[in-house]
């Protein structure tokens, strides 16, 4: 784990059974790590958007007495903030500006993350082994699962994807598990679909080993999934931003690539059929 404040704050949450209304708070404080150990009830309570009581039965589900103690507490392990350090921040840019920036923090927090490579490259052998390989992405995380599933079909020799719900749905991982498949890749974004959520306990119960993008440690999924890889969105805007999973999803691309001895030439093969087609202009 990272020794960031979004590392120690992740370490703090881990291991304890958070309802949902609970994750949201622990996933706003690792979001906002820098200042969780300033805020009071009332402002975390409004930045989560949740209830000031909520902010207090968070506290206690981690241990201490109140929101106090645990404040208290963050102040004692984290350093404090520069003087001005959040004026500086988001002081002269406008909303969409903000936007942008919360997309490069969350990019960084991703970046501190894989320092440690040994999750990513343990969930790229299980995406190589796996024959048919399940992508699943369903509402907002669609178009992740369809991306994930584009490229990885260019380099996996079975690639099906699920990025629609419904009766079909628990027929078509039957019939993968039938074919040999041994492992599911889940994109999970807010706000998460009931299917998902029973669509993985279904797969894990079929024997899927199931490895999962989405947003926080803490997201509703993670109880259903073998392997989460975490990858915080933007919500600075009406509707989420999604650049660190995605980027997330296409490291996870390159280390089931590494796992596949013939992906280079299932490349180089493509692009030979692909210019004898004149399928790209140049």
């Amino acid at each position: 784990m990272s020794d960031s404040p979004a590392g120690r704050l992740q370490a703090l949450f881990e291991g304890h059974r958070l309802t949902p209304t609970q994750r949201r708070i622990a996933h706003c404080m690792v979001r906002r790590a820098a200042d969780a150990p300033f805020l009071s009830s009332v402002e975390l309570a409004e930045l989560a958007g949740v209830s000031q009581p909520s902010v207090t039965r968070f506290a206690v589900a981690l241990g201490f007495d109140g929101y106090p103690a645990l404040r208290r507490h963050l102040r004692e392990v984290a350093p404090p903030a520069p003087a001005g350090a959040g004026d500086a921040q988001d002081g002269g840019h406008n909303e969409y500006q903000q936007a942008v920036l919360a997309e490069i923090e969350n990019l960084r927090h991703l970046a501190g993350m894989l320092a440690d490579p040994a999750p990513v490259e343990r969930a790229g052998r299980l995406l190589a082994g796996s024959r048919p390989l399940l992508v699943l992405g369903l509402r907002a995380a669609s178009s992740q699962a369809r991306g994930f599933a584009y490229f990885a079909a260019k380099v996996h020799p079975d690639v099906r994807l699920l990025d629609e719900g419904g009766s079909m749905l628990t027929d078509r991982i039957d019939a993968a598990v039938r074919a040999g498949a041994g492992a599911l890749l889940c994109f999970a974004l807010p706000r998460h679909p009931r299917e998902v959520v029973e669509a993985l306990e279904y797969a894990r119960a079929a024997g899927l080993t199931v490895v999962t993008v989405a947003e926080s440690a803490f997201a509703p999924v993670a109880a259903h999934s073998d392997l989460l890889i975490p990858a915080a969105v933007g919500t600075g805007l009406a509707f989420d931003t999604a650049c660190a999973p995605m980027l997330l999803g296409r490291v996870l691309l390159e280390a089931m690539a590494d796992e596949l001895p013939d992906a280079q030439a299932r490349l180089e093969q493509f692009d030979a059929k692909a210019a004898e087609r004149g399928l790209f202009v140049e």
